[in-house]
């Protein structure tokens, strides 16, 4: 395996990015998680997002962001993480679930705390306008 294919949720409020840090981790993840055996794309993103945030995303929602591709954090050097990104209104309260330790509205300021995809990420919405400094 060269790399990990995740699916990503992207909720900004107020120019700030809904994040996650889970139990052991050193890093903020957006949230998401990694695709099961013949998932698509919204199967993965509403059943990661349920089980880590305790909110349901309504499929016919979705709106493709982007694809992005990075150094794995925490992984041996090449393997890569490439991230599929969607944003999606949700339903529900947003609470930590499952490995996910606690929930953060992060700025660009923050772009250090994040993994190496997420920072392109950070770079992606802050040159777009979308994340605040």
């Amino acid at each position: 395996m060269t790399s990990i294919d995740k699916i990503a949720w992207l909720h900004l409020h107020d120019g700030r990015l809904l994040s996650t840090r889970s139990y052991g981790k050193d890093r903020y993840y957006i949230p998401g998680g990694k695709r099961e055996a013949g998932e698509t794309d919204a199967q993965t993103l509403l059943r990661e997002i349920r089980e880590e945030l305790s909110v349901t995303l309504d499929a016919a929602t979705l709106r493709y962001a982007g694809t992005f591709e990075a150094q794995a954090h925490g992984h041996p050097t090449g393997l890569l993480v490439r991230m599929t990104c969607y944003y999606a209104p949700y339903r529900g309260t947003l609470q930590p679930a499952a490995e996910i330790e606690q929930l953060v509205w992060l700025t660009y300021r923050h772009r250090p705390e994040v993994s190496p995809v997420d920072q392109l990420i950070f770079d992606w919405l802050r040159a777009q306008g979308l994340l605040t400094e």
